[in-house]
């Protein structure tokens, strides 16, 4: 039986002898289809993103959770402390392991706004913050209950967040190597789902030239941590078309003076299914290796 696909009408702006209406059309068609979700919510969440793809996926999938919603409450901090993280000691415990010659870094969109299975993926994660011990984590998605578990298991690190409720991003800066100095919250006034930008000051950093460099790219373009969401791979949305974006990214730039840092290599992170038959998160994380020129 051959698949239905989102029926897709006039409305749509398709018009014979139009290309940018056919042209729309088609992208309503492939949004409605990897959404599966009705035309007239694809063609509103398209034209609210400029058209574009990625940014109208992005603000599909990440909508915030309503208040009052059946199961919007979680407590992640009253389980028994037994995974992983909780029997590594903490790297301030072990200063023969610290390089000063080389940084990491990890960021992550933990898809916080999904509950299912939260509190066993919330312990995947910091089981991998605590196998591979990054200076820095930048973090997407977070939720109340989730920035509670990470201050009660990740105590080593200093957490920034962008805000204090629904969701929101946070930055964590292990206290051993990277010294906070300020932080900045510039709000965008047209958003509608929360969003701001989440500005961390560190000691680590001197002035930043305008030159910007995606480390993915810097690296050479490495095939196996293109994608970091990819229905095909990662269940977790239970999307049955195939979609693969290269969402998230880490950008560098050098410092004007002073020392200076060189990505080395990159890395997913959330690749293997928890016991719970799902992924830590719908989207991968990446883990970023960089070394310090003096």
């Amino acid at each position: 039986m051959a698949e239905r696909r989102p029926e897709l009408g006039p409305e749509m702006g398709c018009r014979d002898g139009d290309p940018v209406g056919q042209k729309q059309h088609l992208v309503c068609e492939e949004f409605a289809s990897v959404a599966s979700c009705d035309a007239s919510v694809a063609r509103r969440y398209l034209a609210d993103n400029n058209w574009e793809m990625q940014r109208a996926l992005n603000a599909y999938f990440e909508r915030p959770v309503q208040e009052g919603a059946p199961g919007s409450c979680v407590d992640l901090t009253n389980e028994e402390t037994t995974d992983s993280i909780s029997s590594k000691p903490s790297t301030s415990e072990n200063p023969q392991q610290e390089d000063g010659s080389t940084f990491s870094l990890i960021t992550w969109n933990i898809d916080g706004l999904d509950l299912n299975n939260l509190q066993e993926r919330a312990q995947a994660v910091c089981s991998y913050l605590a196998l591979y011990s990054p200076d820095v984590v930048f973090l997407q998605e977070v939720i109340p209950p989730y920035y509670s578990y990470l201050k009660k298991r990740a105590s080593s690190y200093e957490i920034i967040t962008g805000h204090e409720e629904g969701y929101f991003t946070a930055v964590m800066l292990k206290k051993s190597r990277v010294k906070f100095k300020s932080q900045e919250i510039i709000l965008f006034p047209n958003t509608k789902m929360m969003r701001n930008l989440l500005c961390v000051h560190v000691a680590k950093c001197g002035g930043l030239p305008s030159n910007i460099v995606d480390v993915w790219e810097f690296l050479g373009k490495p095939k196996h941590c293109q994608y970091t969401w990819d229905t095909q791979m990662n269940s977790n949305l239970g999307i049955p078309a195939i979609c693969k974006h290269r969402f998230d990214r880490i950008f560098f730039r050098a410092a004007a003076e002073g020392s200076h840092i060189i990505p080395q290599s990159l890395d997913l992170l959330g690749l293997e299914k928890l016991d719970c038959g799902r992924f830590p998160s719908d989207h991968w994380g990446l883990l970023c290796n960089l070394d310090i020129i003096l």
